[in-house]
């Protein structure tokens, strides 16, 4: 008899603020005077959970499937890579049990953007909005964050396989 095997997968990402780039994350746009700054649309929060599926399922990290190298994935929604991501992992039979993923930044304020962040990602996933947890945080103006030149995120997954 097979048992299930429970993996965890941890992801992190950060981008630097720019002026003349919208602010997405989650898959939302925020209105802010700057957006992140990446080969794709820098969603520092989508990146991390998708490394953390990834790191759970013993496939890589996102650099390793959608390299800032190829030109098909220039300014590509972060919302189609954790649908892909799911794809790659879905053949391994895995099913995600919980997501755990916190953003980083002084401003804005993340919590009128929440719940349509949760709404995002479960549906990218294809999976109940229940299983996923986010929240925000400041950095009391301490380092990157605080001094608002970038934002991060971190992410924990467990899965079972």
């Amino acid at each position: 008899m097979q048992q299930n095997r429970i993996r965890v997968g941890i992801g992190y990402d950060a981008h630097q603020l720019v002026r003349d780039r919208k602010l997405i994350l989650g898959g939302v746009h925020i209105p802010f005077e700057k957006g992140l700054l990446g080969h794709s649309d820098a969603d520092v929060l989508l990146h991390a959970i998708g490394d953390a599926i990834l790191g759970a399922a013993g496939r890589g990290d996102i650099g390793k499937h959608f390299p800032d190298t190829n030109p098909e994935y220039k300014d590509i929604s972060s919302l189609l890579i954790l649908k892909q991501i799911k794809t790659i992992v879905g053949d391994a039979s895995a099913r995600i049990d919980w997501i755990d993923a916190v953003i980083i930044a002084q401003r804005p304020k993340m919590m009128p953007f929440i719940d349509q962040m949760k709404r995002n990602i479960a549906a990218a996933l294809d999976i109940s909005e229940t299983l996923i947890n986010l929240k925000a945080t400041t950095t009391e103006g301490m380092g990157f964050a605080g001094r608002e030149e970038g934002i991060a995120a971190e992410a924990v997954i467990t899965m079972s396989f």
